[in-house]
């Protein structure tokens, strides 16, 4: 498989996962912005999911244009990712439902810690079959970042069982980070 075929899979289910999520913002009955009112919470955690499919998918892109060589290892890492992200739409969707309860958001984040964890094995494969000295390699270095984010989902995660605002909060912070996509290869690739 080329590396052009995988983006193109990917950015297929990318495109999915954002048209399920927004399909399950259901027009309410009535002409007023009062009717509106109880689509709040859904539409908060649309919000932030959105945020979050558009930084996989921006980092997404910008890993793979460093990836000089697919091999089958990257490629079920790949499907791994998918795979969780392919759950966003089920956890925001219950999250937004249940106004952020407590086991909602506790869920939102172990999926939000999976499809961490799964692009960071993705980095891991590249940068152990390309070379440390690869353009993945250097551009990657440390994962500091990647370290603060899955530090940030598990104090969420713990919070969100006594306060979900909280939990919500950390979900939040960890989005506003990686808003601006990866520099560290964007800057190899130029």
């Amino acid at each position: 498989m080329t590396k052009g075929r995988l983006e193109a899979f990917s950015d297929g289910v990318f495109a999915i996962i954002i048209t399920i999520m927004v399909l399950e913002l259901k027009v309410p009955e009535g002409h007023t912005f009062e009717v509106l009112k109880p689509l709040l919470p859904k539409f908060l955690s649309y919000i932030l999911s959105f945020i979050y499919v558009g930084i996989y998918w921006n980092n997404h892109h910008h890993l793979f244009h460093a990836i000089q060589k697919i091999n089958g290892k990257i490629m079920w890492s790949n499907h791994f990712l998918l795979f969780c992200l392919s759950l966003i739409p089920f956890s925001t969707a219950w999250m937004g439902e249940n106004h952020f309860e407590h086991y909602t958001v506790v869920l939102y984040g172990i999926n939000l810690v999976m499809c961490a964890i799964a692009f960071t094995i993705i980095e891991k494969i590249a940068i152990r079959t390309e070379g440390k000295n690869s353009k993945i390699g250097t551009a990657i270095g440390n994962h500091t970042k990647e370290y603060i984010s899955v530090a940030l989902y598990i104090i969420g995660i713990v919070a969100a069982f006594f306060f979900s605002i909280i939990g919500a909060v950390c979900y939040a912070i960890v989005a506003f980070i990686w808003l601006i996509p990866d520099k560290r290869i964007e800057k190899k690739s130029e």
